[in-house]
């Protein structure tokens, strides 16, 4: 009698564990693992994990079980807002997250950060890992806005044409890239001709987006491909070496680029690579402008070619970088500038030891090895 009660009582405890850590969700049409996890704030990833006999195809009625984060289901979308931190404070490491990208949050240098936690130079970051952040900070929190204050967001199914791009795509329906593949989760290593992608934007931006494609209609093809570029025409003079892209929306697109191309920050180094699987430092500037419509040339000599040369002290953010490393009498290597302070230029690029990460004129080694600074967008 005893042991029957004790296990009564113990399935009733893990039944009540059970209620409180998952809800439950019946399918109903046109969900998918997506929608439903963007619907409860969850990952995609956390709901499989907690379905592992769900089917791949979702049947209508079945039920899946979805882990209880204690939220509401209001929508929320993230604004920055600044929060002071005047004490030393700690900071847990998520997933995809860098260095680079946790001191811009904190509003602290890499360095800093590395002398705070010494043990990142040998170990590195680590998903969970709590790391301490300098005093006198600021970090940009995010603002949770009510549902009711983007009511006028519509949604609209987009197939993706030959040859447009995410950037293109992103920038016709007035969001960032970012967003676009925060939508469309699959869509974050290539773009297939003919995908169908569910974008959601304001009522007003829809409406341009469709006022703009039909006055295109009755434009010259050509002028259309022309346009449709980031706003970005290129002005080819006599020599390669004065290509330039001018741009309409410069300080954001900068911003963009250098976000993107930091994103790949521990990938690894790979000869010819252009791609997540690995970069070499011309690979990965090609991989992070083409993203955005701006097409580079292979090699890192022939990218010294493009642009205008600036010196060293006129430097901005964007520009890129080069190199004549381990003794070689020409240019070999290249990055791109993320920031310039009192006369350091910190750059992203890709390392044969170290694969995608950031370094500084101020280190002695790309400091003698410093060949030129190139401005090709303006």
């Amino acid at each position: 009698m005893i042991f029957r009660l004790v296990v009564i009582l113990l399935f009733f405890s893990c039944s009540v564990f059970s209620q409180e850590k998952y809800l439950k969700h019946t399918i109903s049409k046109g969900d998918n693992i997506t929608s439903i996890a963007k619907k409860y704030g969850v990952k995609p990833k956390a709901i499989i994990e907690a379905n592992p006999n769900a089917p791949k195809i979702l049947k209508l009625n079945s039920v899946l079980l979805i882990p209880n984060t204690n939220q509401t289901s209001t929508a929320i979308v993230a604004t920055n807002e600044t929060v002071v931190n005047n004490t030393p404070g700690t900071h847990e490491v998520l997933a995809k997250e860098t260095l680079w990208g946790i001191s811009k949050k904190y509003n602290v240098s890499v360095e800093d950060l590395k002398k705070a936690n010494p043990l990142l130079e040998t170990e590195g970051l680590k998903i969970g890992q709590q790391i301490a952040i300098p005093s006198n900070t600021v970090a940009i929190a995010e603002k949770p806005v009510e549902n009711n204050q983007i009511s006028n967001d519509v949604e609209l199914v987009v197939e993706v044409l030959p040859k447009e791009t995410k950037y293109a795509i992103a920038k016709k329906y007035g969001i960032t890239v970012a967003e676009l593949e925060k939508q469309n989760p699959f869509i974050k290593g290539k773009l297939p001709v003919g995908y169908v992608l569910k974008i959601r934007t304001t009522k007003e931006k829809a409406d341009a987006a469709a006022a703009s494609a039909t006055s295109q209609e009755v434009k010259d093809p050509l002028s259309v491909s022309e346009t449709a570029i980031a706003d970005a025409s290129v002005k080819n003079d006599s020599t390669s070496t004065n290509t330039v892209v001018k741009v309409s929306n410069h300080s954001d697109l900068i911003n963009q680029l250098i976000v993107n191309a930091t994103e790949n920050i521990g990938t690894r180094y790979r000869s010819g690579g252009t791609t997540k699987a690995g970069f070499d430092c011309s690979g990965l500037m090609i991989s992070t402008f083409s993203n955005f419509d701006i097409k580079l040339p292979r090699s890192s000599i022939e990218q010294s070619r493009i642009g205008m040369v600036v010196t060293s002290d006129e430097a901005q953010k964007g520009d890129l970088i080069f190199f004549k490393t381990n003794g070689r009498r020409q240019i070999n290597h290249v990055g791109m500038v993320v920031e310039v302070v009192d006369g350091e230029i910190k750059f992203v690029h890709s390392s044969t030891h170290g694969g995608v990460m950031i370094s500084s004129t101020k280190e002695a080694y790309y400091q003698r090895a410093f060949s030129q600074v190139n401005r090709v967008l303006q």
